[in-house]
């Protein structure tokens, strides 16, 4: 026994990781700065994501992110369907690679220091341990307040999310308050990919306020439900998922223009303090 233990004792090693969050969601770690530099080594997502050991609708879903919550996007991505498009990376995501990097070899100095000044490593359990914000919402915009206009119960909050997006959510007042929501202060468009109603362009006038517009860039049927890709404006993209049969009358294909339309009573707002 006390040599198993002394054993564990001589294994135990102090580490630490990198992780950057924005909006309350991780933004950029270890796993997805392994992508970008397979991107920028490939030139395609799809063999980006076998050399960085993702699956194809992983590595799409992490540039996905990446761009939506970034300032301007790391990536620039042609439309090829299942079998890939050429992507590279723009001056934004190769500063963001530089950046990590820079941070990375920073840290790794500095637990290396601590390594060697600590004498009881044991008692440092979940002393580095990273939170995230989680949510189930697929889709997670980020934008600024642009205007809040409020009613007798509920207000509208509208969020400009940049290259002539928009999207308005339906609040409580009580909301606005607690989040304090007002023109200029940044916040997050949540919205369930199951929300949006998918409309061939030009959308047709319904009761959703809010139409996002873009490129079909990826279709995944399943048994029941079907998953759709739209690549919008500025890098950013948005998931749907509505039934295969509505797929199939929507006569939907990759590069073809799509609408989503979503009600702003489906749009959640969140911040990030």
């Amino acid at each position: 026994m006390a040599s198993s233990r002394a054993r564990a004792t001589q294994e135990l090693a102090l580490a630490g990781d990198i992780h950057l969050d924005r909006g309350g969601r991780r933004f950029l770690a270890d796993r997805r700065i392994a992508l970008l530099e397979a991107i920028g080594e490939c030139g395609s997502i799809t063999a980006a994501a076998r050399k960085a050991g993702l699956s194809y609708k992983a590595a799409w879903d992490a540039v996905a992110a990446m761009n939506n919550l970034a300032e301007r996007p790391l990536v620039s991505a042609a439309v090829g369907g299942a079998r890939g498009g050429g992507s590279q990376l723009t001056e934004e995501g190769r500063r963001a690679v530089q950046l990590y990097r820079l941070l990375e070899s920073g840290l790794r100095g500095v637990v290396g220091r601590l390594q060697e000044e600590m004498h009881d490593l044991d008692r440092l359990g979940g002393l580095l341990k990273a939170i995230a914000m989680r949510t189930s919402a697929r889709n997670q915009l980020r934008g600024t307040v642009r205007r809040v206009q409020r009613g007798p119960v509920s207000a509208e909050v509208t969020l400009d999310l940049g290259d002539g997006l928009e999207i308005v959510a339906t609040v409580t007042r009580e909301a606005v308050d607690e989040l304090h929501l007002a023109r200029g202060r940044v916040a997050m468009a949540l919205i369930k990919a199951s929300w949006a109603l998918l409309a061939p362009e030009p959308a047709p006038r319904t009761s959703a306020r809010n139409c996002l517009c873009g490129t079909v860039s990826a279709i995944k049927p399943g048994a029941v439900n079907t998953e759709v890709r739209l690549d919008l404006p500025g890098g950013r993209a948005f998931t749907a998922v509505v039934t295969r049969e509505s797929a199939r009358t929507l006569r939907l294909a990759v590069g073809g223009r799509c609408c989503a339309l979503i009600k702003s009573s489906h749009v959640l707002v969140a911040v990030n303090d």
